[in-house]
């Protein structure tokens, strides 16, 4: 089985072509960090035109280095939500359209389930297993009992924390995306330096809540000399930042892994990329006895090898959609989870 993959739910475009046994035959994306970082953000309209501009291509490069034409598919996988409209639009109607003309199943991919499934790509992992969702958009704990269904014992009140990093970033003067530029200075700082707060730190429940946490670098920055910060500060406060945001992500976790009987963590999304938060988690994991499993750096970030997985995953159990479904910005793994005050779109 073949499905080709595309994802255009945010900032990056990106296509992929994988098989059923786990092998990815060919992937592209396309970053359009270049284009939004002079916003310090993504802006909306940006994303959709540049996703418009370069999808078509990426799906030609990626079918001629697989060796492959449109007939050769089993399938076309779309990220039909969550995630920005425009851009949403712009992936599923290019996936709807090769679907058609060639006469294929189309899936609309559920771009949280694709992060939750990565794993099962890359190291073949059992159900049931644990998930930490970590992004700029979704912050969730969740129990991945099968494809299609899954119980969310976490989730953000406020703020997701890869959204804390790159509003940390930008108050200290750095560049974006915040979090790769947090870690890197963080290498050289003291975490002890600034008492930043940990929210809902000890609670019984496994939610989390950032605002106050990015609130307290903003009033630090404040408290310090005007003008740009020395590198010291930068180093120190990106350290403190970053202990603070892995006492949580511990804690939280720890929770939830005495909620559910699953012998394995999966931490997945852009934030799972940061090697200091994986190594908080993985000395949890040891002292708890079990497994941790975190995707490939490249795989952690949106790519299109992940929807293309998902799709297959779907495929094989007969769940494909009617070309007349349509993108949905708003579209949570577990529909019949207790609304929490204040999440939002990150529930």
């Amino acid at each position: 089985m073949i499905v080709l993959g595309l994802e255009t739910s945010c900032d990056e475009t990106a296509a992929a072509v994988v098989d059923d046994d786990r092998r990815i035959r060919a992937e592209r994306l396309f970053s359009q960090l270049d284009a939004h970082r002079p916003f310090g953000g993504v802006v909306p309209e940006v994303a959709a035109r540049a996703h418009l501009e370069v999808l078509d291509g990426l799906i030609a490069e990626v079918m001629a280095e697989a060796g492959i034409g449109f007939a050769d598919l089993d399938g076309i996988a779309a990220t039909a939500g969550p995630g920005l409209v425009g851009g949403l639009i712009v992936g599923v109607m290019m996936g709807k359209a090769i679907a058609a003309v060639h006469a294929k199943p189309f899936i609309a991919v559920n771009h949280l389930e694709a992060h939750a499934l990565t794993p099962r790509l890359t190291e073949g992992i059992d159900f049931p297993y644990l998930v930490l969702l970590v992004s700029g958009g979704h912050c969730q704990l969740l129990l991945a009992e099968a494809v299609g269904r899954y119980r969310r014992l976490g989730t953000t009140l406020d703020d997701a924390l890869g959204e804390a990093f790159d509003k940390a970033a930008k108050v200290m003067g750095l560049g974006y995306p915040g979090g790769p530029e947090v870690e890197r200075w963080a290498r050289a700082g003291n975490p002890a330096r600034f008492p930043l707060p940990r929210p809902m730190l000890g609670r019984p429940d496994c939610h989390f809540s950032f605002s106050g946490l990015k609130t307290a670098v903003v009033q630090t920055v404040d408290a310090l000399p005007p003008g740009p910060l020395p590198d010291t500060d930068l180093a120190d406060l990106s350290a403190s930042f970053q202990a603070a945001a892995g006492d949580v992500l511990v804690d939280r976790t720890r929770v939830a892994l005495g909620m559910v009987e699953a012998r394995t963590l999966v931490v997945v999304g852009g934030v799972a990329a940061n090697a200091y938060l994986r190594a908080r988690l993985q000395a949890l994991a040891d002292s708890r006895r079990v497994r941790l499993v975190a995707p490939p750096l490249r795989l952690c970030t949106d790519n299109g090898a992940m929807i293309a997985w998902a799709g297959i995953e779907r495929l094989c159990l007969g769940l494909t959609d009617a070309l007349d479904v349509a993108p949905r910005p708003r579209w949570p793994l577990d529909p019949d989870a207790e609304p929490v005050a204040f999440a939002g779109v990150k529930a």
